[in-house]
């Protein structure tokens, strides 16, 4: 049972004290490690590049995986009455793989500047949560990108690392592996977001982006699920969300984002929109910061949901196997 208190804990964290100071998260000293590993100059060769990032790819998840193993593994063999110490530590290292409050806060700080017509304020703040640029952006495509963020969000920071988390629980392997393996996606994903894309690291990020595309296929879709589902559990228009999921998931240029996105356009009966590159649902409703109120409460259902699922999915392990 200890990889259940492990989750409870790191979701008490999570929701009562949000993210570490930035001196001492795991996630900003991969950022560092990233940008300094980047800045290599390697050539322009394409094979070349790609070599680099797999390399430091495999380096940086190892340099950050190896320690959590060590020490996890010592905590778990010391002959202890309970192992509170290896339950604390691993439940603060997996509450640094995911943000529920932060993302909750973000969004809620962009609603307020929109409700008061500070769309330069809500441009800046959204930054935190969008990679494109928001310059320009009026307020209905504000609004749309702050509602695709959180759907996305949902899956990388929630969804996907406590999947890998329990995802031990199958094999029957020691629980602190479940820690390693949502450190392993956090590396993945992060450093997707910094260098896998096109442009200046076509082929340097190409293999960090190709295994994060990988790593969330199944939470992917798993999060779109959660969505449909509560949009049923919230009475709203659950066959839509489904019939977007099913019929325009693919006009993302990412497998996966367009997964989650789709089930919150269906789900709220909006159109969400990112210029030149999609348009997903169908514009039944306006966009407005109350709209980020309405997609908030879809993710929180979806994510209640979700816990509730493993750790009921836990319970049934823990009785078969004992």
């Amino acid at each position: 049972m200890d990889i259940l208190l492990i989750l409870f804990l790191a979701l008490a964290i999570d929701l009562a004290l949000g993210e570490p100071p930035p001196i001492i998260h795991p996630v900003v000293w991969m950022g560092k490690v990233i940008s300094f590993l980047e800045r290599v100059n390697i050539g322009r060769s394409p094979f070349v590049q790609f070599l680099y990032g797999f390399v430091i790819t495999v380096a940086i998840m190892g340099l950050f995986t190896a320690p959590v193993y060590f020490m996890l593994f010592y905590l778990k063999s010391l002959s202890l009455s309970f192992d509170w110490a290896y339950v604390i530590a691993g439940a603060v290292l997996l509450k640094c793989t995911f943000s529920l409050r932060e993302l909750r806060q973000v969004a809620i700080r962009v609603k307020r500047l929109l409700l008061k017509e500070k769309l330069d304020d809500a441009r800046f703040e959204l930054c935190l949560l969008v990679s494109r640029d928001t310059q320009n952006l009026p307020k209905p495509l504000l609004v749309s990108a702050t509602v695709e963020s959180v759907a996305e969000s949902t899956c990388d920071s929630f969804i996907a690392p406590i999947f890998y988390f329990l995802l031990p629980l199958l094999f029957g392997v020691p629980g602190f592996f479940g820690v390693i393996g949502a450190v392993a996606y956090r590396v993945v994903n992060t450093l997707d977001a910094m260098v896998g894309y096109h442009g200046k690291y076509e082929y340097l990020g190409k293999f960090a982006s190709k295994l994060d595309d990988v790593l969330n296929f199944i939470p992917a879709r798993l999060t779109a699920l959660l969505l449909a589902l509560a949009t049923f559990l919230s009475r709203k228009g659950t066959r839509t969300s489904w019939q977007v999921v099913l019929g325009e998931h693919s006009k993302t240029e990412s497998p996966n984002a367009g997964w989650p996105i789709a089930a919150m356009a269906g789900g709220l009966d909006v159109q969400l929109e990112k210029v030149g590159y999609y348009k997903l649902g169908k514009a039944n409703a306006q966009l407005v910061p109350e709209t980020i109120d309405a997609a908030l409460k879809l993710v929180q259902v979806a994510v209640l949901s979700w816990v509730l699922i493993c750790f009921i999915a836990g319970v049934i392990r823990f009785a078969v196997t004992t």
